[in-house]
């Protein structure tokens, strides 16, 4: 796949291709124009332009902009570069990100790498990178895009969601991509830390008590009230909605909380070990 390709992975992303790539034949023949002469007239060649009819790629925004502006579409097609901007994302990540804007509060425990909504680029395409087996380059830039995306949610102009995060101190010292990516990741991690909707702890290495040894989990407050957990596993991701579940997790995470360094004392931490990096 090329940078601005997606499988067709689900029915959502499906149906929208679909429809998208209908409505632009419609447009083209509408208009009497081949395949190749609406290349010409837009700068792509017949292949591409043929490979977005049969849904075998996903236009990028600037080829719908391109289309609308040569067809007279007065910003018709360009409107379906909204409809195209989700679908562009694994469905996994489409999910989360469907879970986390309905959230009051996120809660997040990880003792292996920093949460994603953290990472730096260039940090998460070290993580991504690390995966075996091993993305294709163009897959590893999908899902980088769609790992940054995420982060929207966090806006300072904004007191919700609150966030809490409790990183093991292992996360800060593992040097994932090499000693600048990780400076640009500590640094990044002191300024979300003074975010006044973050929370941001460590648990030291040096604590004798762990209660997140089980591995890393996070927990959604929903607007409704509800809890929702997301518990990850090699090839495995589960959705916990159970309340039992759920207020274990809870009283897990209130546990870690208790047992980490307080925020303004797990920056202290980050500041140390970015001196040390």
């Amino acid at each position: 796949m090329s940078d601005w390709d997606a499988e067709l992975e689900d029915e959502e992303a499906g149906a929208v291709i679909r429809t998208v790539a209908r409505q632009l034949k419609l447009w083209r023949e509408a208009a009497g124009l081949t395949q190749a002469e609406f290349g010409t007239l837009i700068g792509y060649g017949e292949e591409l332009v043929s490979s977005v009819e049969r849904r075998r790629r996903i236009p990028r925004p600037e080829y719908l902009d391109a289309a609308d502006e040569a067809l007279g579409a007065s910003g018709k097609i360009s409107a379906m570069r909204t409809d195209l901007e989700e679908v562009r994302y694994p469905k996994k990540v489409r999910d989360v990100k469907r879970l986390e804007a309905e959230a009051v509060v996120i809660s997040s425990y990880n003792n292996s790498v920093v949460d994603g909504l953290l990472q730096t680029r260039d940090y998460a395409r070290a993580v991504l990178g690390s995966r075996r087996p091993p993305f294709t380059v163009d897959e590893l830039e999908r899902q980088v895009a769609a790992r940054l995306a995420r982060q929207e949610i966090i806006n300072p102009a904004t007191a919700e969601p609150l966030f809490s995060f409790v990183l093991c101190e292992s996360t800060l010292r593992r040097l994932i991509g090499g000693k600048m990516v990780m400076r640009g990741q500590l640094e990044r991690l002191l300024e979300a830390g003074e975010l006044p909707n973050i929370d941001l702890q460590v648990l030291p290495l040096g604590s004798e008590e762990n209660s997140g040894l089980d591995g890393l989990f996070r927990l959604l407050k929903l607007k409704d009230g509800t809890n929702v957990g997301l518990s990850e596993a090699p090839l495995v991701s589960r959705v916990l909605c159970n309340p039992k579940e759920t207020t274990a997790l809870d009283m897990r995470y209130g546990i870690i909380r208790a047992q980490a360094l307080t925020p303004r004392n797990s920056l202290a931490l980050i500041e140390k070990v970015l001196g040390e990096t």
